[in-house]
C-alpha cells in the first residue's frame, strides 16, 4: 500500500485495458483470482503503511496472489506457509528444499557470473554481454537524434500494440531499454515487468498476444523476470533484501514451476544478487542454531543498485571512521620557537601557511576547546553531543522534536570554533524552523542550515571542494530515518575522508519511502557513539506521543484542548467530522485559521482517504469545476516531485502553459498541463507525505477500514503533526490502541547491520 506520493499513475498503466489482451484478472498460471481484481484494493487503499512503502506506483502495494495487502511484511507474509504451493507437502520439507537450494544458490556465487558478490565491488553481476536486463544505453555509443527516438517510439509502440499493452507506455520502454526497446519485448515479452505500473497478469497477457500458445507459465523468461519484480515489489514495502524462501514462496504463488531452478537462473543472469548471512541473538534463537557448532545462517537476494548501495553505505561510514583524527591543544608555539632557524625561514613559513591555509579548513579544535564548547551547552544533553562530536567522526542523536535544539546547539558550537559546520534537514519547513532555533538565530547570516536536497544538489550549502567532496568539517542531518540506503550511500560519498557526521531522528516515526532502514540499522550496529536525548516534548500532544512511543495510548490532560478524542460509527462520519473541524470548530474555537489545519489519514483510497476528504473539503472552502487539470485557483494542493518529498502549494491560476502554484515561501512554480495530472489536492495528505512537516492544527483521521495500515509507527507520527491542536477522529474501534500495544513497525530485511558488523572498526 503505497502513497504514490512521487506523483506516479495511481492505477497500473495497463489495467483500465481489462478487456483486450492484456487483462486485468490474474492470469491462469497464477491461480490465486483475488490480487489486483479490485481495484479500490490494489489503487484506492495504497496508504503509507508502517514500514514506510515508497510513493513510487499504487500497483506496487499489491501483494503476490492472495496476500493480504494490509498485512504487516506484505510478501513475507504468506512465504513461509505450511500450505505453500511447490515441492515439499510439510513445512520439515519445504525448509529442507529451501536450504538446498540456499546453497546452489551460494554455489553459483562463489563460482559463476555471480562470483564475488558478497563482497563489496561483486564480480560478474551482469550477463554474459555485459549489460544487465532492462539496461538503457549508456550514453559512451554515437549521440541518439530526434529523428532515431522518434523511430524508436513508434516501433515500441507497434510491438506493445501488437500485444494487447497500451502505446502510452512507449516512452518508458525506450527510456529503460534503449532504442532497442522494440527488439528487446520481441525478444522477452515479459520484460515488460519492468515498466511502472506493469503487474505478473499483464504481463502474461502481453506475451500471449506476442506468443500465442508458446507463452507458458514454465517459460525461462517468465521465472526470470518474476524474480527481479518480486525483488522490485519488495524493494516498495522498504526491503532491501529478501530471503530465499520469500522468493522461492512468491514464484509458486505466481505459478512458476520450478521456482528454484528460476533463482539459480536469475542470479546466473544478475538478475539478483546472493549473501550469505550469519544469524545472532533472537533470530539465530529462533532458527534453532543455539547448540550447532556453527551459528546459523540465511541466504537472501538483492537487486544489484539495492546491494552495491548498502555496500557503499558501509564502506562510507567505515571510510569516516577510520580517517578520522581529533584534534589536540595547541601547544606548538613554544616548539615552534625553539626549531625556528632564522627569521628569514620563519617568514617563509608563515608565508607558506598563509597560502594553505586559504583554502583548507581552520585548524581542528583540540579537547579543550571542545570542552569549553561542552560546559557553554544549553543542557546536558546538548553537552553531551557536543563531547560525542569532539572525538568521534560519526555520532547518532536521538528524540523528539524539542530535542532538535541539541544538534542546533551542537551547530553553533562547531561554528564558533571554526569548523565548516553545516546541518541538513528534510524539508523547506524543517529548514526554517531549525534555522529560528536559539542559539543559531543569533547568529550572523546566512545560518549553515538546508535541506538534504539542496546540500547535494548544491542549491545550498558550503560548495564543493576541488576533489568533488563537500566543503565541511561536520555535518548535521536532521530526520535521519527518513534516508533511504541510496540516498544516505549518496551523501556518504560527498564527504571527505575524517568529516565528522551526526545523524540525528526520532527512532520512533516512520522510516524512509525507500528502501532499507538507515538509522535504525545503524544504531543497532553500535558501531559508534549514541546520545539519547533527556530533552521531552512538552504540552499534552507531547506527552500523548510520548506515551504512544512506549506503546501505551492513554488519555491527557488538556485544559485548552490541545488534544481531542472523537469517535465516529464509519468513514462517512469520520470525513463529516473532520470536515467540520478543519472548516469551523478549530477556527472558531482555537483561533487557527483552516489554512493552518492539516487532515492526516492512513491513505488515498477508501472511504476516508485523502480523495474523499480533500473532495469534501474542497466542497465546502473552494468549490468550484476543476478548470485547470481538475484544480481551480485557491486549491491546496500536494506537490510530490520525488519518493519521499511532498511541498503543500495553492493554486494561483492556469493556462495553456500549465498550473501556476505558490509555495509557503512565497516562491512559485508553473507545472506543465502533462505533469499536473500527477498533483494532488493537499487540504488532506497521507502521514507519509506529512514527515518532516508540522502545522499549528492536525487531524488525524482513522478510518474503519484501516486496522491493516495501523502501527505504532504510524500513530507515533500521525500524532506528532500538530503544534498547537490534535484532533483525532477514530473510527476503527479497537484496532487503534491495539496497533499501538502490539505492532511497533513492519519488519523490514536489510544488509546493513550484517554489512558493518563484519566490516567496521571495533573502535567503540
Amino acid at each position: 500500500m503505497t502513497d504514490a506520493e512521487n506523483g506516479a499513475p495511481e492505477e497500473s498503466s495497463m489495467s483500465p485495458d481489462t478487456g483486450g489482451a492484456v487483462p486485468a484478472q490474474a492470469s491462469a498460471e497464477r491461480g490465486a483470482a483475488g490480487s489486483g481484481s479490485d481495484s479500490d484494493s490494489d489503487s484506492d487503499s495504497d496508504s503509507d503503511s508502517t514500514d514506510g512503502e515508497s510513493g513510487s506506483a499504487d500497483e506496487g502495494s499489491a501483494n503476490v496472489g492472495s496476500t493480504n495487502e494490509g498485512s504487516a511484511d506484505g510478501e513475507s507474509a504468506g512465504a513461509g506457509a505450511p500450505d505453500a504451493a511447490g515441492p515439499g507437502g510439510d513445512a520439515a520439507d519445504r525448509a529442507a528444499a529451501v536450504a538446498a537450494l540456499a546453497e546452489r544458490v551460494r554455489s553459483v556465487g562463489r563460482s559463476g557470473p555471480g562470483a564475488g558478490a558478497s563482497s563489496a565491488h561483486p564480480a560478474g553481476s551482469t550477463p554474459g554481454d555485459g549489460t544487465a536486463p532492462g539496461t538503457p544505453a549508456d550514453g559512451t555509443g554515437p549521440a541518439v537524434t530526434d529523428e532515431q527516438r522518434a523511430q524508436a517510439l513508434r516501433a515500441t509502440a507497434e510491438v506493445l500494440g501488437a500485444g494487447g499493452a497500451p502505446a502510452e507506455l512507449a516512452a518508458a520502454a525506450v527510456s529503460v531499454f534503449g532504442d532497442g526497446a522494440a527488439e528487446q519485448l520481441r525478444e522477452d515479452p515479459w520484460a515488460v515487468l519492468s515498466l511502472p505500473g506493469v503487474r505478473p497478469e499483464h504481463a502474461d497477457g502481453f506475451a500471449r498476444g506476442l506468443l500465442g500458445p508458446a507463452a507458458g507459465p514454465g517459460d525461462p523468461r517468465r521465472a526470470q523476470a518474476l524474480v527481479g519484480w518480486l525483488l522490485e515489489q519488495a524493494a516498495l514495502r522498504g526491503h532491501s533484501a529478501l530471503e530465499i524462501g520469500e522468493v522461492t514462496a512468491g514464484l509458486e504463488r505466481l505459478g512458476v514451476p520450478d521456482s528454484a531452478a528460476a533463482v539459480q537462473a536469475a542470479v546466473l543472469d544478475g538478475r539478483a544478487m546472493p549473501f550469505q548471512e550469519e544469524l545472532t541473538g533472537a533470530e539465530a534463537h529462533a532458527a534453532g542454531g543455539e547448540d550447532e557448532d556453527e551459528p546459523p545462517t540465511r541466504t537472501l537476494l538483492a537487486l544489484e543498485r539495492l546491494a552495491l548501495a548498502e555496500e557503499s553505505l558501509a564502506d562510507g561510514l567505515v571510510r569516516l571512521m577510520s580517517t578520522f583524527v581529533p584534534g589536540e591543544d595547541d601547544e606548538e608555539a613554544t616548539d615552534g620557537s625553539d626549531s625556528g632557524s632564522d627569521d628569514g625561514s620563519a617568514e617563509e613559513a608563515g608565508a607558506e601557511t598563509e597560502t594553505d591555509a586559504a583554502p583548507q579548513a581552520p585548524a581542528a579544535p583540540g579537547p579543550a576547546a571542545w570542552e569549553a564548547a561542552a560546559g557553554a551547552a544549553p543542557s546536558s544533553s546538548a553537552a553531551a553531543l557536543v563531547r560525542a562530536a569532539a572525538g568521534s567522526a560519526l555520532v547518532l542523536h536521538t528524540g523528539g522534536e524539542a530535542a532538535r535544539a541539541e544538534p542546533a546547539a551542537l551547530l553553533a558550537a562547531a561554528t564558533g570554533l571554526g569548523l565548516r559546520a553545516w546541518a541538513a534537514t528534510w524539508t523547506d519547513h524543517g529548514r526554517d524552523a531549525f534555522a529560528a532555533l536559539a542559539p543559531l538565530a543569533d547568529t550572523p547570516a546566512p545560518v549553515p542550515v538546508a535541506t538534504l536536497a539542496e546540500l547535494l544538489a548544491g542549491a545550498a550549502g558550503p560548495g564543493r571542494s576541488p576533489d568533488g567532496m563537500l566543503a565541511l568539517d561536520l555535518l548535521v542531518v536532521l530526520d535521519a530515518p527518513l534516508l533511504d540506503v541510496e540516498l544516505a550511500a549518496t551523501l556518504l560519498e560527498s564527504l571527505a575522508d575524517g568529516t565528522r557526521l551526526v545523524l540525528s531522528g526520532d527512532p520512533g516515526q516512520l522510516w524512509s519511502a525507500g528502501p532499507g532502514r538507515f538509522f535504525a540499522d545503524l544504531l543497532s550496529a553500535k558501531v559508534c557513539p549514541a546520545v539519547a536525548s533527556r530533552t521531552p516534548d512538552f504540552g499534552p500532544i507531547g506527552e500523548l506521543v510520548s506515551g504512544v512511543g512506549i506503546g501505551e495510548l492513554q488519555p491527557v490532560e488538556a485544559p485548552d484542548k490541545e488534544v481531542v478524542i472523537l469517535t465516529a460509527k464509519d468513514s462517512g462520519e469520520a470525513v463529516h467530522r473532520a470536515v467540520q473541524l478543519l472548516t469551523d470548530s478549530i477556527p472558531r474555537a482555537l483561533g487557527i485559521p483552516s489554512e493552518q489545519v492539516v487532515l492526516l489519514t492512513p491513505g488515498h483510497g477508501g472511504g476516508a482517504g485523502t480523495r474523499a476528504l480533500n473532495a469534501a473539503a474542497k466542497a465546502r472552502l473552494n468549490p468550484g469545476p476543476g478548470r485547470f487539470a481538475g484544480f481551480d485557483p485557491g486549491d491546496r494542493v500536494a506537490d510530490s516531485p520525488a519518493p519521499g518529498h511532498t511541498r503543500p502549494a495553492r493554486v494561483v491560476d492556469g493556462d495553456a502553459s500549465g498550473l501556476h502554484l505558490e509555495y509557503p515561501d512565497g516562491s512559485r512554480r508553473t507545472v506543465a498541463p502533462a505533469e499536473a495530472k500527477k498533483l494532488r489536492h493537499g487540504w488532506a495528505l497521507t502521514v507519509h507525505q506529512a514527515v518532516g512537516r508540522h502545522w499549528p492544527g492536525a487531524v488525524v483521521v482513522v478510518p474503519d477500514d484501516a486496522a491493516a495500515a495501523l502501527s505504532r509507527q504510524w500513530v507515533y507520527t500521525a500524532f506528532g503533526r500538530g503544534e498547537r491542536h490534535l484532533s483525532v477522529v477514530h473510527a476503527a474501534g479497537p484496532a487503534l490502541p491495539q496497533a499501538v500495544a502490539e505492532r511497533p513497525a513492519a519488519p523490514r530485511t536489510t544488509r546493513l547491520r550484517a554489512i558493518l558488523a563484519e566490516n567496521a572498526a571495533q573502535e567503540y
